[in-house]
């Protein structure tokens, strides 16, 4: 049976790689920099479970002093020509596109599959298995296709990791920051904070404050798994689920999505909206804010009264 840990034994040997290739990348004056970071990164993946709480926390210390000392950068130089990208754009066409899109469609597929026929794969983690057979499947069948050299991908996402630096894994620091709030009780003291602004017995005060309290966490901490571990204990499980009896699969899935329109909106999410906005080489690093409020405020209305309809 295909369990999480292969994922994690991919990731790992990944990170490693890119690890490998940026050391002795003699044009990088970084090079160490970025070698010790995804080295590390591939540590944690490969053995995190041998290296106990008080490892990994060392190992996380170190990943955010390489990253605060500012020792990951690309190299300069290395990317392939303008012309050479347009004419391959005009020689391939879709083909493109297809290989983008093979990745969610063998997740989509992988995620139903491993559900339905039991002893394949862990069902519980079905979908995070199905992605990374997704990407494994849209590698082999790009490269069949455009027959580029074996170790072109490994160099080319290594260049792209080098150029987004810490904000790679900015996503899963912000998850686990979310689940040390949880644990800290954060929850309930801002539940106990919320409650005092909702009016006694509004069942779309309590909503409308959960909904608000999502997108709002999430600009703050920068990522809605951080936010929802927070909102659910102090909104979402208290009141939407216990006292008013809200569908919790409902609750929780469109609570994330109005956590996601506060992702649209902040520089927090570094990853999301400033990285896009470098690598594009935008006049301003937050135009890629400005051009997702627009979509952003009127969704997170719209998944709000959703929750409203649906889960009660």
């Amino acid at each position: 049976m295909i369990t999480l840990t292969f994922v994690y034994i991919l990731a790992g040997l990944t990170f490693a790689l890119f690890a490998g290739l940026g050391f002795m990348d003699r044009s990088n004056p970084k090079r160490f920099g970025n070698a010790a970071f995804w080295g590390l990164l591939a540590l944690s993946m490969l053995a995190g479970d041998y290296l106990g709480d008080f490892g990994n926390g060392l190992l996380v210390l170190a990943l955010v002093a390489i990253a605060g000392a500012g020792q990951i950068g690309r190299a300069p130089g290395g990317e392939v020509p303008a012309e050479v990208q347009a004419e391959r754009a005009v020689r391939y066409g879709n083909f493109l596109l297809l290989v983008a899109l093979i990745i969610p469609a063998v997740a989509l597929a992988g995620t139903f599959l491993f559900k339905w026929v039991p002893g394949l794969a862990d069902p519980n983690q079905a979908t995070l298995i199905s992605l990374a057979l997704g990407v494994l499947a849209a590698l082999a069948v790009g490269m069949a296709r455009l027959r580029s050299p074996l170790m072109l991908p490994a160099q080319q996402g290594r260049r792209l990791l080098d150029a987004v630096g810490w904000a790679a894994v900015l996503p899963q620091m912000l998850a686990s920051l979310g689940a040390v709030f949880a644990l800290a009780g954060v929850g309930e003291v801002v539940g106990g904070l919320i409650g005092t602004a909702i009016p006694q017995g509004s069942l779309f005060g309590a909503v409308l404050a959960f909904g608000l309290g999502m997108a709002l966490f999430t600009m703050v901490m920068g990522n809605a798994f951080a936010a929802f571990p927070v909102m659910m204990a102090a909104v979402g499980l208290p009141l939407l689920i216990k006292h008013y009896h809200g569908d919790p699969a409902v609750v929780a899935a469109i609570g994330m999505l109005a956590g996601f329109c506060g992702t649209l909106m902040t520089p927090m999410a570094a990853n999301f909206n400033l990285v896009p906005a470098a690598l594009l080489e935008l006049k301003s690093p937050y135009g890629v804010i400005r051009a997702q409020i627009g979509t952003a405020v009127p969704l997170l209305a719209v998944n709000i009264v959703f929750i409203w309809l649906f889960a009660f």
